[in-house]
């Protein structure tokens, strides 16, 4: 089965290069027994990897047993895994197989791995150094033949380091690594996605699918994704269910998604280290600064136009009191008039600002949101407010 059979049968849409490195070392490591380890960002689909790795391995026609170690409580995830005996702890009335047991001969994969409890790791390194366990309760050990993957969202040497995940465990599990890229590396496979997503959800409630045009789909392209695909699903069936228009246009999509706290990827002319994302007022204080700015630098230019055409001093003294706020004409005896304009308004300069910008990037948003340090979003609802269609 090659790379494209692969997403054929999984449902696997994309044609990212590290989504199809990840791909393809499951295939490479599928005929063989070691262990291996899923690594990425939550909602990126890493349980698809252990799936192909089952399905294309010699223990196919065996167990296949996806479990959620994040999801079970920590008093009875040993007997969830190992089993137990009867009368092993209140409650126990039977003795019962655990997921190791039901699963000889086959696949487990540990989901959210570095969830479990220090004392469960230490159970489940024996399994994979040894092939035996005990179940609760029980001075037995039991063989078991199982291909264990594991899967995390969190930064494993930091667990480590913190003393919440065994070191030994982490070397044991990790024999293999494939990392699935989150969604915002692989924006060339964001609108394939989308489409897919707006397809199906118009067959299940059997509507027209919704559509994007080229200015929303450049949004959707350059959003953050923090939730990856998952995320972009539930969005996609957000729009399709809550909006009767089915061509969605750029402003529907910023005004439906939550802001992108995460910047790292997008230009600023200043970094706010305590925020990823400037506010309106932080806009509005650069813009005073500016104003500021321009009106001492107007007064130095003034300065020198009397000095050079011999403005009497009491003029002078007059100019030196204009408040930054007043429109001053001051005249000498030889009729030579200077004239300080009152400063515009404040949500004046603002327009001209944003103006400036968008003319400077051919009307680019996503460029001049970058550049004025303020959201897509934010743009969209100034550039309706002062009317820059």
């Amino acid at each position: 089965m090659n790379t494209q059979q692969v997403k054929q049968r999984f449902g696997i849409i994309g044609n990212n290069p590290k989504l199809d490195r990840a791909i393809n070392i499951a295939l490479q490591v599928a005929p063989t027994d070691i262990s291996v380890f899923v690594t990425g960002e939550s909602g990126t689909g890493k349980e698809n990897i252990p799936k192909i790795i089952h399905q294309n391995s010699k223990r196919k026609h065996n167990n296949y047993i996806a479990v959620n170690c994040g999801a079970i409580p920590e008093g009875t995830i040993d007997s969830e895994l190992f089993g137990h005996e009867k009368g092993a702890f209140t409650g126990a009335h039977d003795n019962r197989k655990g997921y190791f047991e039901v699963a000889d001969g086959g696949t487990i994969f540990l989901d959210e791995v570095a969830e479990l409890p220090l004392s469960t790791q230490v159970r489940l390194l024996r399994v994979l150094e040894s092939g035996e366990f005990m179940k609760v309760g029980s001075s037995k050990a039991i063989k078991t033949d199982v291909r264990v993957v594991a899967a995390t969202n969190v930064n494993i040497p930091n667990a480590i380091k913190n003393g919440k995940f065994r070191e030994d465990l982490y070397y044991r599990l990790n024999t293999v690594s494939v990392f699935i890229p989150p969604l915002r590396e692989r924006i060339e496979d964001i609108s394939l996605l989308f489409r897919k997503f707006a397809s199906d959800f118009a067959d299940k409630y059997n509507t027209p699918s919704i559509r994007l045009d080229e200015e929303a789909m450049n949004v959707i392209t350059t959003y953050n994704w923090p939730g990856n695909i998952r995320q972009l699903k539930n969005f996609v069936a957000q729009l399709s269910v809550i909006e009767e228009e089915r061509n969605i246009s750029a402003y529907t999509i910023l005004n439906t998604l939550p802001e992108n706290k995460n910047t790292s990827n997008s230009p600023m002319l200043f970094e706010d280290k305590n925020k990823a994302e400037l506010s309106e007022r932080e806009i509005l204080y650069k813009v005073l600064f500016d104003m500021k700015r321009d009106l001492t630098e107007l007064k130095k230019i003034t300065f020198d136009i009397i000095q050079n055409r011999g403005i009497s001093t009491e003029s002078t003294e007059v100019l030196k009191n204009v408040s930054e706020n007043e429109m001053t004409i001051i005249s000498d005896n030889n009729e030579n008039i200077i004239d300080i304009q009152e400063p515009i308004s404040l949500a004046e300069q603002e327009k001209n600002l944003i103006k400036k910008s968008l003319e400077k990037h051919n009307g680019k948003r996503k460029l001049s949101a970058a550049e004025l340090g303020i959201s897509e979003r934010t743009l969209y609802r100034k550039i309706k407010e002062f009317k820059l269609q």
